[in-house]
């Protein structure tokens, strides 16, 4: 199945395919988890505020009746209606693209969701948090309603047939196709009355009929999505993960503890690992976790025949091998860690045949609590066991030879593996290939081509290969490059569907050549913004020909899937078949399908505007420069109607997230499109355009280390550089007021915000920040990039910590914490200990922590308060700030040095001079 989806992080869009899988796993993520801490000195928000209540201000230049100070503590709070309009447009919907591309789902959605969603409760166990009604993941998002449509013979979409049969207000999730294209499966989350249960079941539907059924006759199977759904096994079987049905009531926690908890290192291991949240804390935790993860797997076909597989144990991932003859079982089991999340518990994984039958263990690898701190560190052992996708029934796997650790100097470094799923048991693997990097990831194509990729964090170092996995040919290196170097990206190779439901790499001909070409999707990023292009590469002379390139003039288009080849034999150029999205500034994304060698567009969707208030807003990219040199960008947006000359300097709202480089050059590269709509989500700062704000978002705040230099020991020097030259742009543009300049962001970003009001208070009126962590002495063992320990860099973290620097604070911050946050490092106390600071020192502060919310908050009671809390702020500090107000404080307040104050002034002195005309 391909999943499209126009999603937005920080106001990026990202497209989800599920074709795409490993290209780009050069870019490591680690998702982390946390637990909450009590708070006090605190606004605690408990009380939804009704829409007739909420007074909407009619101008933005002075502080609204609606944030009166005797009220400031009277409940959630809705902001003006230009932000709360936005807010509550309809989401578009999700794609999905059928396995032969011939149909296409339209997964409905709704928009946020209500706060008693979060407030079910939930177990926080190994890492993960797990919604005890219905045994899955909590705070899950769901679709409303499920449309298809057919691919018309003139590249048009047909009517829209619903799917139906199901419960009116169901709550839809994990949808999936079977591979030959002809049902979907689904699941169903019924929800009962508050004290009752809310267990899922499994539906299929017909998709030539679209009606829709329980897949078990029996009402008491229930599915099991802690950490699996299901699989499709072949056309008409699927393998779901289900609550056992001798599971009994759930364990009752002790009145007297069996013994005290006890941790040991009398091994004297060296254990380092980050702030985890949520872990397991005693042996109640292990049985609840058991409890609830533990899953009876069931093999049933579409004409409701059951069948038990294997005994309940905690599945955490299953996979079918392409010819459906086997399946790859993976599982974790005891004993647990208190010290690690469940993705380091012990794991084994299983090789069975497709009906169940125990063929042999694979790997049964020991509890990783040792991994050292480092994004180029790993478990031990075999690691990401998958079937390759061009053959039957063939395993492939990575085992390090450096023992995780990337320290220890050794060559090869990484191994990859294939071995038959019907080799004997005492067969030796053979070598596929040896890497001197990280392995990351492999894309197969057949025996003559497959591209392996390997990648270097400490470096930012990247390589593709060219193999040929059927013959003892020497690999070609197609790429070596930084991936921070996003000019020189190449693109990732388009893949095709197998009639077995894998993804290969797709290779292409020409009618009047010979030779053998891919087609590689890229980026195009350039100076002037991204250009997505296509290029035919030719495998055996490295010659690369240009297809087809996005308009840079307006539009920004990009190539989504590959619709062509669906059936056996050669994809040749002239016949090829893309699925494209195209948009502008002011046009939201719209997709088409493309043909060669014609070439004409043909749009298949005609989504709705989601904010026409907005329509006509204006959007910039700007380049500048650092006092250092380094070249800096952004993206500056302005409300729709704005003319400098006639309206003068406005407000401006300043968001950003710092990023960490090793080179200089690379920081100052341009990502993004100036053509790429303004994709404003439902936490957007960009919802401040409807309030006149001039908005500077994501100003790149690059923290460079170049070579052996370490780039957060001037941490705080460059992130200072960085935002004077910000403030300074948009001043000299005319746009913003010096006095009226707000700085704000979100995780790392509040970090960055409050670091800012602490040592560049010349810059900013007031500040905002979302969910940070202010005090690196709680997270001793790295944090973000930064993977010394604070033993090892004593000085950094304490330089870094803004909490070290709450006596220079002299701007007002408004500080904002979900109650139950999850992240690593971004615990509550965080903030919790960072108003006590402000506030000891007599700073002008306020803490809004929010019920039930996590790192990034859900709920529309939230997310609206929030933007209350955010309006106000920004009304009351940044709006109505006075230039005597602000010189007073950076004369008094901020401990600016004469020179600086000097500096700050003549600066002002010309902004004023080009405001005036």
């Amino acid at each position: 199945m391909d999943i499209i989806k126009l999603s937005y992080y920080r106001g990026h869009r990202f497209y989800f395919l599920s074709s795409w899988a490993c290209h780009c796993s050069s870019q490591y993520q680690n998702i982390k988890s946390m637990s909450a801490s009590p708070l006090h000195d605190v606004v605690l928000i408990n009380v939804m505020a009704s829409e007739e209540d909420a007074a909407v201000p009619t101008k933005s230049s002075s502080l609204s009746p609606e944030y009166a100070d005797d009220e400031l503590s009277s409940g959630y709070r809705l902001p003006p209606s230009e932000i709360r309009d936005i807010v509550d447009a309809p989401p578009t919907p999700v794609l999905s693209i059928s396995p032969h591309k011939d149909k296409v789902l339209f997964l409905k959605r709704t928009s946020l969701p209500p706060l008693s969603e979060l407030a079910k409760p939930e177990e926080k166990l190994a890492g993960i948090r797990i919604n005890r009604k219905s045994n899955a993941r909590s705070r899950m998002s769901y679709y409303t309603g499920i449309g298809i449509h057919d691919f018309e013979d003139d590249d048009t979409l047909g009517s829209e047939k619903l799917i139906h049969g199901f419960p009116e207000g169901s709550k839809l999730k994990f949808v999936t196709w079977s591979t030959d294209g002809k049902h979907i499966a689904f699941s169903i989350l019924e929800d009962q009355e508050d004290d009752g249960d809310a267990k899922i079941r499994v539906w299929v539907a017909d998709v030539e009929t679209g009606k829709a059924r329980p897949l078990f006759q029996s009402a008491d199977v229930f599915l099991n999505a802690v950490y699996l759904n299901y699989v499709w096994v072949n056309n008409s079987n699927l393998l779901v993960s289900t609550i056992p049905a001798s599971r009994g009531s759930p364990p009752k926690k002790p009145l007297v503890p069996s013994s005290p908890k006890i941790q040991s290192n009398e091994s004297k291991s060296i254990v380092q690992t980050p702030t985890y949240q949520d872990l397991l804390k005693d042996e109640y935790d292990e049985d609840l976790f058991e409890y609830y993860a533990t899953s009876q797997l069931i093999l049933v076909s579409l004409d409701g025949t059951v069948k038990l597989l294997g005994e309940p144990a905690i599945y955490t991932s299953l996979d079918r091998s392409p010819d459906n003859k086997y399946i790859l079982v993976s599982s974790i089991h005891r004993p647990f860690s208190f010290t690690v999340p469940s993705g380091r518990f012990p794991k084994k994984v299983d090789l069975w045949s497709a009906d169940g039958k125990f063929v042999r263990t694979l790997c049964d690898l020991p509890v990783a609590e040792d991994i050292p701190i480092g994004k180029d560190n790993v478990r031990k052992g075999m690691r990401l066991l998958s079937w390759r996708a061009d053959k039957p029934s063939e395993l492939y796997w990575v085992e390090t030879q450096d023992g995780g650790d990337s320290k220890v100097e050794v060559s090869p470094r990484d191994i990859v593996y294939i071995q038959s799923a019907e080799a004997p048991e005492d067969e030796e693997p053979e070598i596929f290939y040896k890497l001197d990097l990280r392995y990351g990831g492999v894309s197969w194509g057949d025996d003559s081509l497959a591209l392996i990729y390997e990648s270097w964090y400490e470096t930012r170092h990247v390589r593709t290969w060219l193999v040929s996995p059927g013959s003892n040919d020497t690999s070609r290196l197609l790429f070596d490059r930084s991936y921070e170097d996003v000019y020189s990206d190449p693109g990732s190779p388009m893949l095709r569907r197998t009639p077995s439901g894998t993804d290969v790499i797709a290779k292409f001909k020409k009618e009047d050549k010979q030779s053998t070409y891919l087609l590689l999707n890229g980026s195009g990023a350039t100076p002037d913004g991204d250009i997505p292009f296509l290029d035919l590469f030719n495998i055996d002379t490295g010659e690369k020909e240009r297809i087809w390139q996005s308009d840079k003039e307006k539009y920004y288009e990009r190539v989504v899937i590959l619709m062509s080849g669906q059936t056996l034999g050669d994809l040749y150029v002239n016949e090829l078949k893309v699925l494209t999205s195209k948009e502008s500034k002011t046009e939201n994304p719209q997709f088409f399908i493309q043909r060669w060698p014609e070439r004409k567009a043909c749009q298949i969707t005609n989504f709705p505007h989601p904010y026409p208030q907005l329509t006509s807003l204006q959007k910039e990219m700007v380049r500048y420069k650092r006092r250092d040199g380094v070249q800096l960008n952004a993206t500056l947006y302005l409300p729709p109607g704005y003319d400098p000359s006639r309206d003068g300097p406005l407000p401006c709202f300043i968001w950003s997230y710092p990023g960490e480089f090793k080179d200089k050059e690379a920081a100052g590269q341009v990502r993004g499109s100036p053509n790429m709509f303004a994709g404003i989500g439902a936490t957007s700062p960009l919802l401040w355009l409807a309030r006149r704000f001039a908005i500077l978002y994501e100003p790149t705040i690059p923290i460079i280390g170049e070579g052996k230099e370490e780039a957060n020991d001037s941490y705080v020097e460059q992130l200072v550089g960085s935002a004077e030259a910000a403030v300074e742009e948009v001043i000299h543009r005319g746009v913003a007021h010096p006095d009226k300049i707000a700085i704000g962001g979100h995780s790392y970003g509040a970090f960055m915000t409050a670091n800012l009001l602490a040592h560049a208070p010349h810059l900013f009126s007031c500040g905002i920040a979302q969910s940070g962590a202010y005090n690196r002495t709680l997270t001793p063992f790295g944090f973000q990039n930064e993977y010394r320990t604070l033993w090892k860099a004593t000085d950094t973290y304490i330089k870094m910590s803004p909490f070290m620097a709450a006596n220079k604070i002299k701007r007002p911050i408004l500080l904002i914490h979900g109650e139950e946050d999850d992240n690593s490092g971004t615990f509550t106390m965080q903030s919790d200990r960072f108003f006590n600071a402000l506030k000891g020192h007599g700073a002008l502060t306020r803490l809004v922590v929010l019920p039930f919310e996590s790192h990034g908050y859900s709920s529309r009671e939230s997310i609206m308060h929030v933007h209350w809390e955010t309006d106000r702020w920004l009304q009351k500090f940044c709006v109505s700030n006075s230039s005597e107000a602000n010189t007073e404080d950076v004369c008094l307040n901020s401990k600016v040095d004469e020179s600086k104050a000097t500096e700050v002034s003549n600066n002002k002195a010309v902004a004023s001079v080009v405001f005036e005309g």
